[in-house]
């Protein structure tokens, strides 16, 4: 059974492999005893192993380290602490959903599959990277939700399990192409009410796929 670094690494792997982390513009994480394992700051994902991850507490400022932990650690920090629920987090700059992000646009209920991601993907405003500002700005963006797009930056992704923080980041990413699609189209989506997302919701998690 492989160990909570190697199932980090094999997320980004899988990320890398599907281009939703362009050049390393993304970090992965888990919570751990009194704390989260993250991925580190510089280092390709192709390059790392299981000492590469860093493991911080939740409550204490990051002292010098070597590996750095990834730029984001505030923000994965201050998702763990608001979020209880929370084992793991996926970052990424996956192109569709960053180019909403960019435009300052969530992801609207049109489609049942967002309810992976507990309702609409919210769109919070830009803040720069790596400061408490954004790190806040997220934990704002994910109430009641699973996924949220960061202003002028990218996507976070939350789950019980890093397979599932992965899947929900997949989904967003998908979801962005279609709705995308849509917009280029000239269409007008038809959503679906917050009634029959909440109907998904129990379905998805009676089938295992939430909760």
């Amino acid at each position: 059974m492989r160990d909570h670094r190697e199932e980090i690494i094999a997320v980004t792997h899988a990320l890398d492999d599907a281009g939703m982390v362009p050049n390393k513009s993304g970090n992965v994480s888990c919570r751990v005893a009194g704390g989260f394992a993250i991925t580190p700051a510089g280092i390709p994902y192709r390059e790392l192993v299981p000492s590469h991850i860093v493991t911080l507490p939740l409550d204490a400022p990051v002292t010098a380290a070597e590996p750095r932990p990834s730029s984001e650690w505030r923000m994965h920090a201050a998702i763990y602490r608001a979020r209880p629920d929370v084992f793991a987090i996926v970052h990424t700059h996956s192109p569709r959903a960053t180019a909403l992000a960019a435009a300052g646009r969530g992801i609207p209920p049109f489609h049942y599959m967002i309810a992976l991601a507990g309702g609409d993907v919210r769109c919070v405003p830009y803040a720069t990277f790596g400061t408490a500002e954004l790190a806040e700005s997220a934990v704002r963006g994910l109430e009641g939700r699973r996924a949220c797009l960061l202003g002028n930056h990218g996507v976070m992704a939350i789950g019980e399990s890093l397979a599932r923080a992965h899947a929900v980041a997949v989904e967003v990413e998908n979801l962005a192409g279609e709705y995308l699609s849509m917009l280029s189209a000239g269409l007008v989506p038809q959503l679906l009410d917050d009634a029959e997302i909440q109907k998904v919701i129990a379905k998805f998690t009676a089938y295992g796929r939430l909760g």
